[in-house]
């Protein structure tokens, strides 16, 4: 089956009331039969669910849909995409690994990079992604992970993965990581060219009507039972609650990515087109400087524009208050069009000089396009761009 039908017939199995869609198990433990099964499940002897904050029947069916998805042998679901990024490092790093990591990633990465991890003594190396000396240059002795995101959050910036890939053949021990929030499993399958892990914010587009926070973590069976213990005692747990909603969700994300992709390239276009624009950027986009690695890579070219306003930081906000229909919040992947400013908002606790080096400049706004009419979405930035001169 094609992952428009998997995502839909994935399900848990149906209990003895023979229910036609999965039910919310809202319960923080399960009962066992007798004694000796329970000593058997808690020693892995018997398969079985013990407390919700390890397993539960509707965050099992969160991750069988992101793993039949992504070609994964396994899954973790956590309370948020930060919680899952977090334990892909924290459960697999020691005190002295080195990361390498593509400069161009989330804000709340970066703070772990350059603020955590150096207290228990993880230091990282970030290298120019579309430069494959710099990958080359930069790994180490105690090199333990590469970790990158492509597209990049604000930049849209992209990776080759098949060449990432056919790189770390020759560093076998290292884990090839990868940040697949903002191309989703629907546009782009990392695992397919090699990586040992993804990991996706399921707030995004997974839910994609701004409800419900979840993160998730698919790959390598071993790397995956290696967090296990680390979630288990940490406690990142998503709720049952939570995976319910995210699990449904994930019946129309094909559906829902093609129109945010067809919406946002209709946006780029006629942002491009704006002389109040200096530039725009979208991966397929033909202006974009990797148009023909995203068209290689990615299934369509995401819901995500960025562009940048003439006029700085002050023309920026009054173009985003001049919005009458776009909503202004940092969270994307929503049904409806939001926008943000990253430099005072989702990257404003990097440098100013970090900012700049990620092509983050004060008048750069992300925009995420919604389902709305594409009309509308676009008549609301037209309007607001001439209110703003």
């Amino acid at each position: 089956m094609k992952d428009e039908s998997k995502l839909i017939r994935e399900q848990f199995p149906r209990s003895q009331n023979r229910e036609h869609s999965v039910p919310m198990y809202l319960t923080s433990s399960f009962i066992f039969d007798d004694a000796e099964q329970c000593r058997a499940v808690f020693a892995n002897e018997q398969d079985g669910i013990i407390y919700s904050r390890y397993s539960n029947p509707n965050t099992s069916e969160f991750i069988n849909k992101v793993c039949v998805m992504e070609g994964a042998e396994a899954g973790l679901a956590f309370s948020s995409g930060m919680a899952a990024v977090f334990a892909s490092f924290a459960a697999l790093l020691r005190s002295g690994d080195h990361i390498v990591s593509s400069r161009a990633i989330f804000g709340s990465t970066h703070q772990l990079f350059t603020e955590l991890f150096p207290r228990w003594g993880i230091t990282h190396t970030y290298v120019d992604a579309s430069k494959p000396e710099q990958w080359e240059g930069a790994i180490q002795e105690n090199t333990k992970m590469i970790f990158l995101e492509t597209p990049s959050n604000p930049g849209l910036e992209l990776v080759d993965l098949e060449w990432l890939g056919g790189f770390k053949k020759k560093y076998p021990h290292i884990i090839l990581s990868i940040d697949n929030c903002f191309a989703t499993p629907y546009l782009q399958k990392p695992l397919q060219y090699g990586f040992d892990l993804v990991s996706h914010s399921a707030t995004k587009y997974m839910d994609g009507q701004g409800r419900v926070l979840g993160g998730v973590v698919a790959g390598r069976q071993d790397l995956i039972n290696e967090m296990i213990f680390f979630i288990r005692h940490t406690g990142p747990a998503m709720s049952p609650f939570n995976a319910w909603i995210l699990s449904k969700s994930l019946e129309t994300l094909p559906l829902r990515m093609d129109r945010h992709c067809s919406n946002a390239l209709a946006v780029a276009e006629a942002l491009e087109a704006h002389d109040e624009i200096e530039s725009v950027r979208y991966p397929f986009l033909p202006s974009h400087p990797q148009y023909e690695l995203a068209k290689k890579q990615m299934k369509l070219g995401g819901g995500v524009v960025t562009f940048i306003v003439k006029g700085g930081y002050e023309r920026a906000k009054r173009f985003m208050d001049a919005l009458e229909m776009v909503l202004i919040t940092s969270n994307l992947g929503d049904s409806r069009t939001i926008i943000t400013h990253p430099a005072s908002t989702t990257h404003s606790k990097l440098k100013e000089d970090e900012r700049l080096n990620l092509g983050i400049l004060p008048g750069t706004v992300r925009i995420s396009v919604g389902l709305e009419d594409v009309d509308d979405i676009k008549n609301d930035l037209l309007q607001a761009l001439d209110r703003s001169k």
